[in-house]
Order: C-alpha cells, then structure tokens, then sequence
C-alpha cells in the first residue's frame, strides 16, 4: 500500500505481542511443552522482525541524513538498548522472586503494547521514493571507493569500473529505465506473484550488492573474528555456578554490570574512537580481550583469594571490561555496516550482515564446545579449565592476522 516500514513494524509487534498475552491467560498452553515452543517461537520471529527493521531504519537515516553522525546514530541505538537491558533485567529479577507465572507473561505483553503504540510516530517516504537499485550500486561503489587504500589493486580496480560507468553513464541510465519496467506488478497480479518477483529483485540486488569487494572482505573479517575465537562462556558459567558457589540472582546482578560496560564503552567509542582507523580499533580490541583473560585465569587458578580479592568483585569487574570492549569490537561492525548498505535494499543487505556475525558467533561456541571435549572440561570437571582459558587468549590475536581484509582509511565516521 505505499508503505516502507510501519507494516512491518506493526507485524513485528503483533506477533511479539499475542504469544505472551496467551500464555498469561491460558495456563494449559504453559503446561504443553510444544504449544510452548510454538508460541515462543513466533515471539521471537516477531523480536527478530522487528530489529531488522530498525536496523534498516539506522542505516538509512546513515546514508540519507547526515551521515557524518553515523557513530553517534548507533551510539544513541545501542545506549537506549543498555539502559532497556538494565530495566529489563531488574525487572525481570523483580517479576521472578514476587509474581506469579501468568502475571510475568501479562506484564511481559504491556512491552509490546507500547512498542505498538511507538509505530504511529515513525515517518517515512513511500516506497516509490526510493532510489532504483542500479543507481544505488553504482552510487555506493563511487563512495565507498574512495575509503579504501589508494594504492591496492581493490581500490584502482573499483576507480577504473567507475570510470567506465561514467563513460556510459547514457547507456547506463538507459538500460536502468528499461530493467525497471518488468518489475512494475500489473494490477492484474496475484499477490504471491508479487510476493515472488520481490524477493527476486531482492535476492538478485543482494547478490549483485555483495559481490562488491568493499563489502564482502570486512563481512568476511568479522566472520572470521569469530569462529577462529573458541566461546568458553558456558563453560565459565558452570565453573561459577558449581565451583565458585555464586547464586543465580548474583549473576544476575554481573549482567546489569555487563550492561553498564556496554553503556560506557559506547560512550567511549563515540567519544573518542570513532576517528580512529577501525584497523586500529580492532587490533587493539582484540589484544586487550586477550589480556582480560588473564583476570579468568587469575580466578581459576584461585590467586586472588590469596590477595584478599572475592570472587564476587572479580566476576563483576570481568563482566563489565568483557562487554566494554566487545562493544569497542561491534561498533565498528554496526557503522560500517551501515555505510556499506546500498540505498534500496538496506533492511535485506543489513539483516544478511547480521546474519553472518550470528553465524560466527554459534559457529564459535561449536569451535568452543569442541575445544571443551579435546580438553575434557565439563560439569564436574575443571581440571584442564586454565589450559582452555590460555588456548582462548592465544586465538585472540588470530583475527589480527586478517585486518588487511579491513579498509585502510575507514574510521568510524564517514567523514
């Protein structure tokens, strides 16, 4: 009907609204294990939907507005989602230890209900305003050109593409007009016809989009990044839970501190990083998440309670630099993103971003769970713990290897 995203958003809130407005009211739903599941799981969908949308969203107000507070743009995302993380983790602590069940998931359902209300104050420009997907990629490849080293054969390659472009701009403008006359849907479509032809225009700028070098090689650093980083954390949990005796509510409690980290580092970040060359900011990322794993392997080999330090403090203290840092890492993955993603397709191109990273990440608890079995650490069995938390460390400095793959000249702002 016209509209970019508001639909989408409406659609999004409704399916995270309606699972938990059910369970609160039926309590035989709460009690089948796959009514469970199913409920849940279109709560989540409609949670996923919804930051992809917005995701969309940031990187279009990057490209379209003022793109010079790209940092600050994401800055602003990313402290709203840790000011709602510290809510929604002191609440939840609340809710658990004094409401019941049914009364949690009816609470859990007012959420939504604001988030609903929230889509009648998001404006945007019809669809038929936005720019064609072939002037989009020849645009992009023209900006994005001049970010990357001058002397590389990606750069001089991507400069002699464009001047070829240019050259044949008429020609080019012209074959754009006539490519966008099929994809104009005739009234007399069915609508999954339409459906069809778009995600095929969709699939096909995605692919053309990704095929560009300045896109693929840092999407495929930050993969990188994380596979070859083993992810020990719940291992750690278990040795916390099981061997250092913290109580759950305790851990609790390290997540909101965990959520004050990642309020300061993006504080940090966009105070005083985001001009740096993003190379830079990585390396130094990953050396320094190296180096906090020198507090693990001080807890686990029991030397800070032969300085008087409590578990307790130490756990907190991790959590916090832990999450600092990794937002020193994400950061630059979420801005970059951003200016990478053509005009037209950004919710598509941002939302496979995403993906990938989320890939890298389970990608890497396997790599951890089977460092965990080489090692034989489990429940129960921490003997080999300090070995894996050193392993851990070491596999920190891999990723540096590959920052070549990482534009020279990016910063953290497009300016």
């Amino acid at each position: 009907m016209g509209r970019k995203r508001i639909p989408y958003l409406v659609i999004a809130t409704v399916l995270s609204l309606v699972p938990w407005f059910i369970l609160g009211l039926v309590s035989t739903l709460r009690d089948s294990t796959w009514h469970l599941m199913v409920l849940l799981t279109a709560q989540n969908l409609g949670s996923a939907m919804a930051d992809v949308v917005v995701d969309a969203m940031i990187a279009e107000a990057v490209r379209y507005d003022r793109a010079s507070f790209a940092g600050d743009l994401q800055s602003i995302s990313w402290s709203s989602m840790a000011l709602g993380g510290i809510c929604g983790s002191l609440l939840g602590g609340y809710a658990l230890s004094n409401l019941q069940i049914d009364a949690i998931f009816l609470l859990f359902s007012v959420l939504p209900c604001i988030q609903l209300v929230s889509c009648c104050f998001v404006e945007e420009n019809s669809v038929n305003s936005k720019v064609t997907p072939e002037d989009s990629i020849v645009k992009d490849s023209h900006m994005n050109a001049s970010t990357l080293d001058e002397d590389s054969p990606l750069t001089k390659k991507s400069h002699s593409s464009t001047r070829r472009r240019k050259k044949g701009k008429k020609n080019a403008k012209g074959r754009a007009v006539n490519s966008s006359k099929p994809k104009i849907s005739k009234k007399g479509d069915s609508l999954v016809l339409k459906w069809f032809r778009s995600l095929k225009e969709a699939i096909y700028d995605l692919c053309r989009a990704f095929r560009q070098p300045m896109i693929w090689r840092p999407m495929s650093w930050f993969f990188i990044a994380h596979v070859t980083i083993p992810n020990l954390s719940t291992v750690i949990f278990y040795y916390e839970t099981e061997v250092l005796k913290l109580e759950a509510s305790f851990l609790g409690t390290a997540r909101v501190v965990g959520w004050l980290g990642l309020m300061l580092g993006t504080f940090i970040y966009n105070r005083h990083l985001k001009y740096m060359t993003l190379r830079r900011i990585l390396m130094c990322a990953h050396i320094g998440l190296a180096f906090l794993n020198l507090l693990q392997i001080v807890v686990v080999s029991r030397k800070n309670i032969a300085f008087g330090v409590s578990d307790k403090i130490m756990v907190l203290f991790s959590s916090a630099l832990v999450d600092g840092i990794n937002q020193f890492k994400f950061m630059p993955f979420l801005i970059l993103s951003g200016q990478l993603c053509p005009p037209g397709i950004e919710g598509t191109l941002f939302a496979l971003f995403m993906s990938i990273n989320n890939l890298g990440t389970t990608l890497g608890s396997f790599v951890g769970a089977g460092l965990a079995s080489v090692l034989n650490i489990d429940s129960g069995s921490f003997d080999n713990l300090l070995l894996g938390i050193i392993v851990h460390a070491l596999c920190n400095f891999i990723p540096i290897a590959f920052l070549f793959l990482i534009p020279k000249e990016a910063t953290g702002s497009s300016t």
